[in-house]
């Protein structure tokens, strides 16, 4: 009998192990002992990093799509519907057209979601560039802001750890060169005692705050927007005042992953080495759905399906295991519109940002023209 490979979810993670394994699974697949099978939500592929740059009109949304069958492997069987529960038991997954798939190895890549209607007011009150629509709205907003105060508000947990930085910092460029930085002011909230999850980059970032004039206040949950008032109040009792605020807002799991039982808040519980479920060993998981406390971030999720792409092919062609996951990450971050830095870091070694420079902001831009190659297993 053939080898039934199962990916649940059809964003960056799941696409690129897709790809991989058809790459390195080519023999069995034109043999048919292996079938590799995707369910997905959407026929278009959305790259969700560039949707930072939206707001700023800096990326055309031609440039964010791609047609999801089109970078896909021909061996991959692919059906815009949904997981909807997965009997990890049985090894079979019901979709919400009612499907019934059995696998002898399922992908969970089933990504986040934002949640601003968690917090009271935030939907109503606040811009993010997370998804499309917010990106657009925040885009008009921009258009028409003359001066004022502009929060930048950042929630746990959210993916893309450096992205509220690159907001930030592009905000800040942006209003220089239309004449408004001194009509403005722009302060940054976050939600522990620093100003990043990651130390190292928090002392990178302060001084560099500092120098331009920015405002920050730590330990600032959000708790309430009062779209009215324009406030934004914290768990901690603090109220802020705005003309603007764009929010991180905070991020979930998907349900599936909460109703079959395989972790909570939509998180999968993982090894943070194999990256097989812990209770479930023909399980692997991948992208933001992991609950490693780890980035959530493109770069992790490339890693990652490197990993599992060694371990299913091995353990297919050689009935061995391959190699572990060392928590490789790597992250571009954008200090202004044409300046840029990175951070790479693992389980052993902290990041440590370097000086910014021109060069890096268009290694940026050159990798997200190079993402099309990435999501199709070429890179």
């Amino acid at each position: 009998m053939s080898k039934k490979i199962l990916v649940v979810g059809g964003g960056l993670a799941g696409t690129i192990v897709a790809n991989g394994l058809c790459r390195h699974l080519g023999k069995e697949l034109r043999s048919k002992t292996v079938q590799i099978t995707m369910l997905g939500t959407s026929e278009r592929h959305l790259y969700q990093p560039a949707l930072l740059f939206v707001p700023f009109g800096l990326a055309g949304e031609d440039d964010l799509f791609r047609n999801q069958r089109k970078l896909l492997n021909r061996h991959i069987t692919y059906h815009v519907d949904p997981a909807k529960h997965i009997d990890a038991k049985n090894k079979k997954v019901t979709t919400k057209q009612g499907k019934v798939l059995y696998y002898d190895y399922l992908i969970l890549a089933t990504g986040s979601r934002i949640m601003p209607q968690s917090i009271p007011g935030m939907a109503e009150g606040g811009h993010w560039f997370y998804d499309l629509d917010g990106a657009r709205k925040m885009r008009s907003a921009l258009q028409e802001f003359t001066g004022g105060k502009i929060i930048i508000n950042v929630n746990a947990p959210h993916k893309c750890p450096v992205a509220p930085l690159e907001i930030t910092f592009m905000l800040y460029d942006y209003l220089e060169k239309r004449g408004l930085l001194d009509k403005s002011e722009i302060t940054y909230t976050y939600p522990i005692g620093r100003l990043h999850a990651l130390e190292p980059v928090a002392d990178w970032c302060k001084p560099e705050m500092d120098k331009k004039g920015i405002k920050y206040e730590t330990f600032f949950n959000a708790e309430t927007v009062d779209p009215e008032k324009k406030t934004i109040t914290s768990m901690e009792g603090s109220t802020l005042e705005y003309d603007m605020l764009i929010t991180i807002p905070p991020h979930a799991g998907m349900d599936v992953v909460d109703k079959s039982n395989l972790g909570r808040g939509g998180w999968a519980t993982t090894d943070p080495k194999s990256l097989q479920h812990s209770k479930h060993d023909t399980i692997f998981v991948i992208g933001d759905t992991t609950d490693i406390p780890i980035s959530k971030a493109g770069s992790t999720a490339h890693f990652e399906t490197e990993v599992v792409i060694a371990n299913i092919t091995s353990l297919i062609q050689e009935g061995c295991w391959s190699r572990y996951y060392d928590g490789k990450v790597f992250c571009f971050l954008e200090t202004g519109m044409d300046e840029g830095t990175y951070v790479w870091f693992d389980y052993e070694t902290p990041p440590n940002p370097g000086p910014s420079s021109q060069m890096i902001h268009w290694l940026k831009l050159t990798y997200n023209r190079l993402y099309w190659l990435s999501a199709r297993g070429l890179l």
